[in-house]
């Protein structure tokens, strides 16, 4: 099986992106899916919540503006089955660099469909950065499928259609025409206010094929897990945010892997 890359996205920021790729990204892990996770983002939050240093050099910014090869780049979590190529803060000015270069839009996929082959990937999720810089553009050009974190609040809404719009640009651009929505994950639900449940269900109404039915709850322990270091499997196995992203990896396990 190829692998199959996700971008994870979402033009505002604090809507559980990060949590949701190192947490969908370490529960695809744990059903034996191999899975890469590329740290896109310049704040590094997904490097540094896996407990991994930033180093200068160490991420994406070399081989994104060289073409060179991303292997060297690849780092050990301490999960089985994954890895993550992390961040650096260098990464800041190849929004800069990358508008000067030819095709500067498929620079990230271009080396990450030779890594994938090489490494026997079956899963690449992308933490792409709150904007719809070039660094998100270029991680959603090298994305089969994006999956929308969402909160759970009306604000959200409005930049949905942004976002999905964008999509269609970059289909009819010629840019990532094989690009689609892969899904849509609701998070920061609170069951207890009506408001989370309308939002949900305006969603659901609009894209009844795209929602999962998996909604993550808000919960001090997601949040708290990245200072530590660790997964919210690690952190917190029992606890009902491990439940909530077990669930939603099956559903994508189910979705795109069976």
């Amino acid at each position: 099986m190829s692998a199959i890359t996700f971008a994870i996205g979402n033009q505002k920021g604090g809507v559980g992106k990060t949590t949701t790729t190192i947490n969908l990204g370490a529960a695809l892990a744990s059903f034996g899916i191999p899975t890469l996770l590329v740290d896109m983002d310049t704040q590094s939050n997904a490097t540094s919540s896996l407990g991994i240093e930033k180093k200068p050099g160490a991420g994406v910014y070399e081989p994104l503006l060289s073409g060179s090869d991303l292997s060297g780049r690849v780092v050990a979590t301490n999960e089985k089955n994954l890895w993550i190529i992390p961040s650096e803060l260098d990464l800041a000015a190849a929004e800069l660099e990358l508008s000067s270069q030819e095709n500067y839009l498929v620079k990230l996929r271009d080396s990450l469909h030779n890594l994938a082959n090489n490494y026997g990937l079956q899963a690449i999720l992308i933490d792409c950065p709150p904007t719809l810089g070039l660094l998100s553009m270029n991680s959603l050009c090298a994305a089969d499928y994006l999956i929308i974190t969402l909160q759970s609040e009306y604000l959200a809404l409005e930049g949905l259609s942004q976002i999905t719009g964008v999509i269609q640009q970059l289909k009819e651009s010629g840019a990532n025409p094989s690009l689609e929505l892969g899904g849509i994950a609701m998070t920061m639900y609170d069951n207890r206010t009506r408001l989370s449940y309308e939002v949900w269900q305006e969603v659901n109404q609009h894209y009844p094929s795209e929602i999962f039915r998996t909604a993550i709850p808000r919960t001090v322990r997601l949040s708290e897990a990245p200072s530590f270091g660790k997964t919210i499997f690690q952190y917190d196995p029992n606890g009902v945010g491990a439940k909530a992203y077990l669930a939603l990896a099956k559903e994508v396990k189910q979705r795109f892997f069976v």
